[in-house]
């Protein structure tokens, strides 16, 4: 929303409550009129003095705007004064109403008798004073909070592209060793088919959008790209299973959040094993949360300060602060023993359909 429409916005809202404020005031003072049993013409009188507090409480926006940045003195003193006179004036014309109309053009011997009950006039435009510096200082207040808002969705936003695009460079160099060693060894078409893949996993590294998830069947698909680029790599040492159930394909998860498991994984169970080994992916519902398992037959991790200790570099560190930004409290990362050897990494996340 740009400045003009705010501001149009904060004008037709004034103008509302004010007209229904003074309409709600003639309509008090009917049904009061209605137990003194006034005349017929007394309504008149009524309608007439909300219409000429209605006209005259108008100016007090205006000047209430000129004073809005003054200490809270002089504001104070400004309402007071304002008020005052306002409720004078106002009261000189609801008794010349009732003397006009109700009493057939009576006159009072002396004229400062027509501020009489003043006082109570002073109570009426100091309350409609007090309502309106309530409601601007709520609506300021309402602005403020939204801006603390919109500053912390900004904050949250850049958070979780900079976790999301904290791509490991040691893949991008291994890969880009691997299809040299190919062209070297003159495998021209497992080096092309190894770009073509790197390639597609970029792309959908690239394109999609972090602040947005995806369903578990495309991160699948894009899990399946890097690992058939790390199979160009490692050959048969490299063993990959998967147990999808299928009524979890269409869950929503963040995008890339299995990528750097599996790295973590290849880096740390496959590599360092002479004859390789593999890794599973178990994707299952339990209630309302999607259980996500990665585990590997490696040679398991080693404990420190009572925990198991694997990773040194962004992989579980970076799936745990961007799950965190999503969920909050929600969710889940466990990482422990597999058995009879290797590395598991437990995820429980809601579970969520895509459209």
């Amino acid at each position: 929303m740009n400045w003009k429409d705010l501001v149009e916005n904060n004008n037709r809202f004034f103008w509302l409550l004010h007209t229904a404020g003074w309409f709600g005031f003639a309509l008090v003072h009917y049904l009061g009129s209605l137990l003194h049993d006034s005349r017929d013409i007394f309504v008149i009188i009524i309608f007439l003095n909300a219409y000429a507090g209605w006209l005259f409480t108008v100016p007090l926006r205006y000047i209430y705007r000129r004073a809005w940045n003054l200490s809270p003195l002089k504001i104070a003193i400004v309402v007071i004064l304002a008020s005052y006179a306002t409720g004078v004036l106002w009261q000189v014309v609801k008794n010349f109403n009732y003397w006009e109309i109700y009493k057939h053009g009576y006159r009072p011997d002396f004229w400062l008798l027509y501020t009489k009950s003043s006082v109570w006039a002073f109570y009426i435009i100091l309350s409609w004073s007090g309502l309106y510096f309530g409601i601007k200082y709520y609506q300021m207040l309402q602005k403020e909070r939204q801006n603390v808002l919109k500053a912390n969705t900004v904050a949250h936003q850049a958070q979780l592209k900079m976790l999301r695009y904290q791509l490991n460079p040691h893949f991008l160099f291994n890969t880009l060793n691997a299809i040299s060693t190919l062209i070297l060894v003159k495998e021209n078409d497992l080096a092309n088919g190894m770009v073509t893949k790197l390639s597609e996993f970029l792309r959908y590294s690239l394109d999609k959008d972090p602040m947005k998830r995806v369903t578990l069947q495309s991160e699948i698909q894009a899990l399946t790209l890097y690992l058939d680029i790390e199979k160009v790599r490692f050959e048969e040492r490299l063993q990959v299973h998967f147990n999808i159930d299928e009524e979890c394909q269409q869950a929503l998860v963040p995008s890339m959040i299995l990528q750097p498991l599996a790295e973590n994984a290849i880096k740390h169970a496959i590599a360092v094993q002479e004859q390789g080994g593999s890794i599973t992916v178990s994707v299952s519902r339990f209630g309302n949360d999607l259980l996500i398992e990665l585990a590997d037959d490696g040679p398991g991790a080693e404990i420190k300060d009572g925990n198991l200790f694997r990773e040194c570099g962004v992989g579980l560190v970076n799936s745990r602060e961007r799950l965190q930004a999503l969920y909050r409290d929600n969710f889940s990362l466990v990482v422990s023993n597999n058995q009879p050897s290797g590395v598991k990494v437990n995820i429980r996340i809601p579970y969520e359909l895509g459209q």
